[in-house]
C-alpha cells in the first residue's frame, strides 16, 4: 500500500536547529541578488559580465556583504556576499523586459550593455551608457536585489544559467 504525504519523508535537507553555529541557508534570506546574461554571450563575455554587475551591488547595498575571511594562519581576505549570487539567462526580449520590469520596481541595479565591450575604462563606460536612452540600451547583462517576490517577479521568463 503506497502512502501519501503532503511533506516528504525527512531527507536532511531541513532547517537545522538555530544556533550561532549553524550555516545561514539560501533559502533562508528574504532577499535575493541575481544576475541575468543575453543567452548569445561568449563563455569570457558571461564572466566579465557577471563580474563587473555584482561589483556594483556592494556599494550600493552594503547589507549584502559579510564579514572579513581569515584562514587558520590569521592572514585576512576580503569579505564577499553574505547570500548566493543567482546566475539566469535570457533572451534579448527577456533581458529588455526584465530591465522594465526592475525599473518599474524601483529596484537596485546594475547594468552591462554591449557597448562597454568596446571601452577600456570606467570613464568611458559610463560615458556609454550615458549616451543612450534607457529604452535603446543594448542590454547584455542585469544584475538586480531586492526581496525574493519582487526580483522573481522582475526575471519572469529567465532561466537559470547552465
Amino acid at each position: 500500500m503506497q502512502k501519501t504525504y503532503k511533506t516528504g519523508p525527512y531527507d536532511g535537507r531541513q532547517a537545522a536547529p538555530m544556533n550561532d553555529s549553524a550555516p545561514v541557508r539560501a533559502d533562508r534570506f528574504d532577499t535575493k541578488i541575481a544576475i541575468l546574461l543575453r543567452e548569445d554571450l561568449e563563455t569570457w563575455q558571461r564572466l566579465n559580465v557577471t563580474a563587473f554587475l555584482v561589483s556594483g551591488l556592494g556599494r550600493e547595498v552594503p547589507e549584502v556583504i559579510g564579514e572579513p575571511y581569515e584562514d587558520a594562519d590569521g592572514v585576512p581576505y576580503l569579505p564577499m556576499f553574505r547570500q548566493p549570487v543567482l546566475v539566469f539567462e535570457g533572451t534579448k526580449e527577456t533581458l529588455t523586459a526584465a530591465h522594465a520590469r526592475v525599473l518599474s520596481r524601483a529596484l537596485p541595479r546594475a547594468v552591462f550593455t554591449s557597448d562597454l565591450f568596446a571601452t577600456g575604462n570606467d570613464s568611458d563606460n559610463r560615458a556609454a551608457v550615458r549616451a543612450v536612452r534607457t529604452g535603446e540600451l543594448d542590454l547584455v547583462g542585469l544584475a538586480v536585489h531586492g526581496p525574493r517576490n519582487a526580483v522573481d517577479k522582475a526575471l519572469k521568463g529567465a532561466r537559470m544559467h547552465p
